[in-house]
């Protein structure tokens, strides 16, 4: 009887797999994937190589960036794949966002949001545009998914639900992403010497957000014990490491909130006299928040706020001898 052969093997492999996987919906269960987006320079890198272990300095992230680790799951098993993702530019490159979520990637996916403390006037903007556009896109995949596979679809949600209690006094006033997500504030140890009244709207709006969009909470920086609850963090969704239970809500201190611990009525009112709440004008709640944190932070007009669109115009990627070559290949260009 005559061997295998080399692809053979590798088919029967391929098949023994998926057999393994997540009841044959062709997801292979030690495989999950996490995308970074945030503010430009905010410490997604950081955050990242800290995740995996690897003590190098972190480079500015040009476009869309991957890497990946590995997590050993006990002798002769098969380690856990977590694939990383990271967008650079801030809002610039928003159109990248399609190129890792997928209709194969979406059931094991997470999205982690960095957002700048030190640069409240940006935070709004970052945060509600790099929503806005995942969203949008996530929702295109799940309708394309629905399709096929509807089960996945409505398991999917079920599980984005289940992160808040039945009887959760705020269920109906919420309205979960639509795939895991985490927000992260970073640069803390800048943001704690802001003014008191300051700390205070920064850290009533982001829990509201937070909470809101079922999301988790955290504040980080530099130091060690913050970078170690961060890690644990993204581990649970990396390799779905139980997640922590702890809660810390003092805008004093900072913030820790686990998805779906924290409500409304904790978080309190929009940081506005009550007399004064009338004159906004606002149709939800979220437009509300928007408003009140906007008086105190208004956003940079669209110009400044705007990245650089083409990374070779970017100051951070200057090199004087590539810019004066291209200078002169651009006016040999403009005088043919």
């Amino acid at each position: 009887m005559p061997s295998e052969t080399l692809w053979e093997i590798a088919t029967a492999e391929v098949e023994k797999r998926g057999s393994n996987g997540s009841e044959g919906n062709g997801v292979e269960t030690g495989e999950k994937s996490v995308f970074f987006i945030g503010s430009k320079n905010g410490g997604k890198t950081t955050i990242i190589l800290r995740c995996l272990d690897r003590d190098e300095p972190p480079k500015p992230t040009l476009a869309l960036e991957y890497t990946y680790g590995r997590r050993a799951k006990g002798h002769n098993i098969p380690k856990d794949i977590a694939h990383f993702w990271e967008l650079g530019g801030g809002t610039s490159l928003l159109d990248l966002i399609s190129i890792p979520i997928t209709s194969d990637t979406l059931r094991t996916f997470s999205i982690v949001l960095v957002l700048d403390l030190s640069k409240p006037n940006d935070l709004w903007p970052t945060m509600e545009n790099l929503l806005q556009a995942t969203k949008l896109h996530v929702d295109k995949v799940m309708m394309k998914l629905g399709k096929k596979n509807a089960k996945a679809v409505s398991e999917m949600r079920q599980k984005i639900w289940s992160n808040m209690q039945k009887d959760h006094p705020d269920r109906e006033l919420i309205d979960p992403f639509p795939i895991p997500l985490v927000i992260i504030g970073s640069k803390y140890d800048i943001f704690q010497d802001f003014d008191s009244e300051k700390r205070k709207v920064i850290c009533k709006t982001l829990r509201f957000v937070a909470h809101y969009y079922g999301a988790s909470l955290m504040f980080t920086s530099k130091s060690e014990a913050l970078l170690l609850k961060i890690r644990g963090v993204i581990n649970q969704l990396a390799f779905g490491i139980d997640k922590s239970k702890s809660t810390c809500v003092d805008q004093n201190k900072p913030l820790f909130v686990t998805a779906g611990l924290d409500s409304l009525s904790q978080i309190g009112s929009p940081p506005v006299p009550d007399n004064d709440i009338g004159k906004f004008h606002a149709h939800s709640p979220m437009e509300l928040w928007k408003k009140v944190y906007e008086k105190l932070f208004p956003p940079k007009s669209v110009n400044t706020l705007k990245d650089v669109k083409d990374p070779a115009r970017d100051p951070q990627y200057a090199e004087s001898e590539v810019d004066e070559m291209r200078i002169q290949k651009d006016q040999t260009l403009n005088n043919m």
